[in-house]
């Protein structure tokens, strides 16, 4: 019943995009001597929904035929974040990475707490 909310959908999807951001952070991180390596990054959530938003079709129910994307439309791209590479070709910031690595937890905390204020909320509406 709360899939269909899109108060839930949309913090669902928030708590995914985080958590991809935290996969992307964590190759960079992993990839920090690797000779040649760009860091990669992914848009902010409200950038994301919204290209995805402009997309189309949007999956609103587990039955509906999905495209390339993830929950809900949202599509986001990897992109190379610009920094000054080292003299090996390596442009990995490990305080960059730390600072989006602090971004995206805010950003799946933010998820948590919508979802749990949203399930209070229904409990309430309930008499619970």
């Amino acid at each position: 019943m709360y899939e269909q909310l899109d108060l839930f959908r949309m913090s669902t999807a928030m708590a995914r995009h985080a958590a991809a951001r935290q996969a992307v952070i964590a190759t960079n991180l992993a990839n920090a001597d690797t000779p040649g390596y760009r860091a990669q990054s992914l848009p902010d959530f409200a950038q994301a929904w919204s290209e995805g938003a402009s997309e189309g079709l949007r999956a609103t129910r587990p039955g509906h035929i999905r495209t390339e994307g993830g929950e809900g439309g949202l599509n986001a791209r990897l992109s190379t974040r610009a920094s000054e590479p080292s003299p090996n070709g390596n442009a990995v910031s490990i305080e960059a990475e730390m600072l989006a690595s602090v971004d995206a937890q805010r950003e799946h905390g933010r998820a948590l707490a919508i979802l749990r204020h949203g399930i209070g909320l229904l409990r309430t509406s309930l008499g619970r």
